[in-house]
Order: structure tokens, then sequence, then C-alpha cells
């Protein structure tokens, strides 16, 4: 098999499990965990560093919402087993980045990857969705060259693919929705929280040796849980409503199942 055969066989195999490989770095993760310290010995700044890692969290998060806000239907799907694009997404933030949910997912797992406070999990994530992310995207542009031909090429010769860039934005033939990006993202926004609280409580449980939590993150995940109940029950009932309607519709505007599912959105 040629190279450039390999690389599109495996890119197909990580499309199809995308929502389920990241869960192979869980003992990484777990496994570091086990060398935390407080940063300097101090709570106080441990505490500084994860709103710090949240906030690097909350701006792959921001980045989800403003592409589930505006996207328009028909330009991606959540299938798992082949390409599906009923249109080229080109406006908004796509007008900027090919993939904004690759590197919003990317900020997302390593904002978690830096709370353990070790030099080699954030190295070790990055480098894994450098390598998973790049033969997913092959695979997915390989499509969408073959299905819109000139028009992809243009636009993939203007925009870079993942590190946005300062220029070039073009508005979303869409509105922003804050209802529909709420709702499409409420599942990520509470992985987060309580990814956070998690971690914070095995690293302090385990510097402190008792069980401990953080009264900050607490807070946090009791508020995120509420809030997620809440908008996932206001969710079905529109649904149930509407027989789908507009949130539904609007969801299906991503980019190519670019989304990593989360674990607590499989659920």
């Amino acid at each position: 098999m040629r190279l450039s055969e390999h690389q599109t066989h495996s890119g197909r195999f990580l499309f199809r499990w995308r929502s389920y490989l990241p869960l192979a770095l869980l003992p990484v993760f777990a496994l570091s965990l086990a060398d935390y310290r407080y940063p300097l010995g101090s709570p106080r700044l441990g505490l500084a560093w994860e709103i710090g890692c949240l906030a690097v969290a909350l701006v792959g998060l921001a980045i989800r919402g403003a592409v589930a806000g505006t996207v328009p239907a028909g330009t991606s799907g959540r299938n798992m087993s082949a390409q599906q694009a009923e249109a080229l997404n080109t406006t908004g933030i796509y007008s900027v980045v090919r993939h904004p949910l690759y590197l919003a997912n990317y900020l997302i797992f390593l904002g978690l990857a830096l709370l353990p406070f070790t030099w080699y999990l954030p190295v070790i994530v990055t480098l894994s969705a450098a390598l998973y992310y790049e033969r997913i995207i092959l695979v997915e542009e390989e499509f969408l060259d073959q299905r819109y031909g000139e028009a992809f090429r243009s636009w993939a010769a203007r925009t870079p693919a993942v590190i946005p860039q300062s220029k070039g934005w073009v508005t979303s033939s869409l509105p922003f929705s804050w209802r529909i990006a709420l709702k499409g993202e409420i599942y990520a926004a509470f992985a987060i929280v309580a990814g956070v609280f998690a971690i914070d409580l095995v690293e302090r449980s385990l510097v402190e040796r008792e069980l401990r939590m953080d009264p900050v993150w607490t807070a946090l995940f009791a508020a995120g849980a509420v809030a997620f109940y809440v908008v996932r029950g206001l969710k079905k009932k529109h649904v149930a409503a509407d027989g789908g309607g507009e949130a539904m519709s609007r969801r299906r505007g991503r980019t190519l199942g670019e989304a990593t599912d989360y674990l607590a959105e499989a659920a």
C-alpha cells in the first residue's frame, strides 16, 4: 500500500471512530495526576493556574459556539461512516479557518491537559491531536475537493486549515443564534466544567491525603449541572413540540462532522 493510500485509509478509520479514540488518552491523564503538586507549593497559585486552564478550554468552547450558532443547515452532520456535505460553508468563522471545530476541540483538550501541571501531558495531547486531525482532515478535504472542485480549492488556497488568519472575514449568511448555540454546545460546556471539577478533586485529594472539594469548582459544577439539565429538558420539549424544527436543522450545519463528540454527549 502506498503511503498516500495508507494515510487515507487511516484517516477514514479515525473519522469513523473519532468519538471514542480520544478516550485512549485517559490513562495518560490518570498517570499525570499522580505527579501533581501545587505550583510552588501554594494552593492559591494552584487555583490561579486552574482558572487559566479553564480560560483556554473556554476559548475552544466559544469557537464551537460561534460555529453552532451561525452555520446553515446541510453543511455537515454527525455521520460516522461516510462524508456528507450538502453545501460548502465558507462564511463566518469558516472564512478565516477551514476547520474551526478541530481547533476548538484541541483547545478544550489542551486546557484540561494543562490542569495536572506536568510538561509532558500537553505535549502528548498536542502531538496526538496533530496526527489525529491531520489524517481526518486529509480524508474530509479529499471528499470536498471531489465534490466541489475549484470552489473548494479556491477557498482552501485563501483560508488556513487550523490556525485562523487575521484577514478575509466574510459575514455569515445567517445571524448568530444564542439559543441554538446554547442548545448545541451545552454538552461540551458541561463536560468542561465536570472535567475541571473532577481533576481538581483528584489533585487535592492526592496532595492533602483526604477528600477535599474546592468551593469554587464545586459551586461551578453545581451551577453547570443545573444549567445542563434545564437546557436539556427545554431542548427535548422543543424538539418534541416542533418535530426538530430550527434547532435540529441548524445543528446539522457543522462542517463534515468535525466536532469530537464528548463522552457526556455520547451518553
